[in-house]
């Protein structure tokens, strides 16, 4: 059993992949954290949405919870985890950078002030070993958007041809992928003579770690239910 004084230990789900090594390394700058592959209080699985069954079923197990950092998961990767959130507290998240979490909120506001009238439309530049497409960022901003205006998400994605009428109501999804980029994010408001756009853009992958991190924090001692990276910041503000 954990004491309030001891660092919380951190098991790693693909520790060699981009975001593991990341993580570690964030840990080594964190006294309040150590990695402990047996027996941590918390997984963090950044890996591959093959692997995510294996990590539910682990967590579940060893009775502790765990942050879902793994993109590009389907309709029925969603089912399996609210599923394991009745067992286990479960925190799912597209993007862990508090940055992005505020963004999405920024977003959401925007689009319900400024209605159907401004097209929305969402460009997101990644890596070039990205496979997912549009990112999972991308689709949370989307979401955000589509539940400012209280509506379902209606996505337009890689347009392509020519007579192409843009759908009313319809948000726009550009991906580009080249070099070494850490994840950059453009919604953009289109309205009758103006623009308003909102911005994100990492520099390196240390944003996400720490914000891991923070999600792993309030992970600890949480009943079983599922979260998001919303819930760590209405936290960090009720600390503040």
């Amino acid at each position: 059993m954990r004491t309030a004084d001891q660092p919380i230990r951190i098991s790693l789900i693909a520790r060699e992949g981009r975001m593991g090594k990341a993580i570690a390394t964030a840990v080594e700058d964190n006294p309040a954290f150590a990695i402990d592959q047996d027996h941590g209080d918390v997984l963090l699985d950044f890996s591959a949405p093959d692997a995510l069954e294996g990590s539910l079923d682990r967590a579940i197990a060893a009775n502790v919870p765990i942050l879902i950092g793994t993109t590009g998961l389907d309709e029925a990767a969603g089912q399996r985890i609210a599923k394991a959130s009745e067992q286990a507290a479960v925190l799912r998240a597209a993007n862990t950078s508090l940055g992005i979490t505020l963004l999405a909120e920024l977003v959401a506001r925007a689009a319900e002030v400024l209605g159907p009238e401004w097209d929305i439309e969402i460009a997101e530049t990644h890596h070039r070993m990205k496979a997912d497409a549009p990112s999972g960022t991308a689709l949370l901003l989307g979401h955000a958007a589509a539940r400012g205006r209280g509506v379902d998400l209606a996505l337009e994605a890689g347009r392509e041809g020519t007579g192409l009428a843009r759908q009313t109501g319809a948000i726009g999804f550009a991906s580009l992928r080249g070099g070494t980029v850490a994840g950059d994010h453009d919604v953009k408001f289109l309205g009758p003579n103006e623009q308003l756009i909102l911005s994100h853009h990492a520099e390196n992958r240390m944003i996400f770690a720490r914000g891991a991190l923070a999600g792993a924090r309030f992970l600890v001692g949480k009943p079983a239910g599922l979260y998001s990276m919303h819930d760590v910041i209405r936290a960090l503000e009720a600390k503040a």
